[in-house]
């Protein structure tokens, strides 16, 4: 799929993702996974369902859903580049994301995130109803 909107190309085609650019965000200016290794980043690309937003044949944001295509979605890795901020992209990427054929009919979407409760709530994200019931193994700065 892939969508245009006042110069910017949304798409899912993982050939357009820039792989170097998208570790290059999350190494150095992402909360939540500085320095992670290329490595990594690269093996998270081609185990997602993948996401970019391109100005002028660069990446100026990226998202990717974790996800069997079945019952079950997990949202991560969102940015847009400091400099796009404010016109609307992470609203139109989610959108876009939100609607993706491939993900319709799930039982769950989920999403962590530090900042951003008020743009996922338009898209219907609430915080969890029994929290209690979640349970996860976080191992930090791995």
């Amino acid at each position: 799929m892939e969508i245009s909107e006042n110069g910017f190309i949304f798409s899912d085609n993982k050939n357009l993702i820039k792989t170097g650019a998208v570790h290059y965000y999350l190494s150095t200016e992402s909360y939540w996974a500085k320095n992670i290794p290329l490595k990594t980043v690269a093996k998270s690309i081609k185990n997602s369902l993948c996401f970019g937003i391109y100005k002028n044949n660069n990446q100026v944001g990226f998202a990717r859903w974790v996800t069997d295509k079945a019952t079950f979605a997990y949202l991560c890795d969102v940015y847009v580049e400091q400099e796009y901020r404010g016109l609307g992209l992470s609203k139109k990427l989610i959108s876009f994301m939100i609607f993706h054929p491939d993900l319709q009919g799930l039982r769950r979407y989920q999403l962590a995130t530090l900042d951003a409760h008020e743009l996922y709530r338009q898209f219907g994200f609430t915080e969890l109803k029994n929290p209690e019931r979640q349970m996860a193994i976080v191992i930090e700065n791995i």
